[in-house]
């Protein structure tokens, strides 16, 4: 039978002594009594900005679908949400709509100083949802951001002065753990980790938690883990049932309830530049972010309202007539 933390127990912790109990490996899943990471104590929380890197050195799960899925649904339950696009790809730019344009102020003048957070910031088709835009020459910040002053420091500083302006925001990290990476780790209060339930995708875990652990030691204190998130996930296999059973065990309620499913309006929908919630509300997909959101809202203490809401407004029809419904709006 497989076992996670056999996977997990493959990487070599190389961490040092003295930020250890931070994060740390466990004993044997059936003896853990603890979560992986230190936890909040269980108090009345009160609503404040949380800047979360959504972040997995393993690319292809589903980071970006995450990225701009989660931060829609948040806005469309009626928070005002900042996204960024820290990864040159800018897959999270293009999926919301954007147009490829260099020329356009984007993540890469905010990291190198050439704009303030203001000056960047766009507004999208979804009300409540702002972008900083992603570019290819985010690339050339990596080796432009080598002998800046503070180079870990530049994304947080630039985010200080608007910080207050959102419940939330969203950093959709690219696939290594380079400066870009590093800057968002440092910006970061939590981290949110996008991981398939499968044998290879855990095999990154024990790396990414050691360098979340020098990350927090050396640069930034604070830095938690928001939560484990199970991506393209499959309940009808019993891999997938396993995985999830033992990934409870092991980060207990860092682990979130929500799963996201395998499903083509997922897939399709960054091809339209919408989110899920607009290309298909009813789908799979749209409902599964919906249910992350208000878990991360819940657990955040903004006030939600539960999946049993009423018929939303119908403001879209398609060339049939046939209505399609979108998630009302909050203004």
């Amino acid at each position: 039978m497989f076992h996670v933390e056999h996977s997990l127990r493959c990487s070599t912790w190389n961490i040092p002594p003295a930020d250890s109990a931070r994060l740390k490996p466990r004993p044997a899943m059936s003896e853990a009594t603890e979560p992986i990471l230190e936890t909040t104590p269980e108090a009345p929380l009160s609503p404040q900005t949380k800047v979360i890197a959504i972040v997995n050195q393993k690319g292809g799960v589903g980071k970006t679908t995450t990225a701009i899925n989660l931060a829609a649904a948040l806005a469309l339950e009626g928070l005002k949400t900042l996204l960024i696009d820290v990864d040159p790809q800018a897959n999270t730019t293009g999926g919301l709509g954007f147009a490829r344009d260099e020329e356009r102020l984007s993540a890469y003048d905010l990291l190198l100083g050439h704009a303030t957070a203001a000056e960047v910031i766009v507004p999208t088709e979804v009300e409540g949802l702002f972008l900083v835009p992603g570019t290819k020459n985010m690339i050339g910040a990596n080796v432009e951001l080598v002998s800046a002053e503070r180079r870990e420091h530049r994304l947080r500083d630039a985010l200080e002065p608007i910080r207050a302006d959102y419940p939330f925001i969203l950093l959709d990290c690219p696939p290594a753990l380079d400066l870009l990476t590093l800057n968002s780790l440092v910006a970061a209060d939590t981290l949110l980790v996008p991981m398939q339930a499968e044998y290879f995708a855990l095999e990154g875990i024990s790396e990414l938690m050691a360098t979340l652990d020098r990350v927090a030691g050396s640069f930034n204190p604070g830095l938690t883990l928001e939560g484990v998130l199970l991506t393209m996930f499959d309940d009808r296999t019993n891999l997938s049932q396993q995985v999830r059973d033992n990934l409870q065990g092991f980060f207990a309620d860092r682990l979130f309830t929500a799963t996201i499913p395998r499903n083509i309006r997922l897939a399709e929908a960054p091809s339209h530049g919408k989110p899920v919630a607009l290309y298909d509300p009813r789908s799979r997909g749209a409902e599964a972010y919906r249910s992350l959101a208000l878990e991360l809202m819940e657990r955040n203490g903004h006030p939600t309202e539960k999946p049993t809401r009423p018929e939303p407004t119908f403001a879209v029809l398609d060339s049939i007539g046939e209505k399609k419904g979108i998630w009302p709006f909050r203004k």
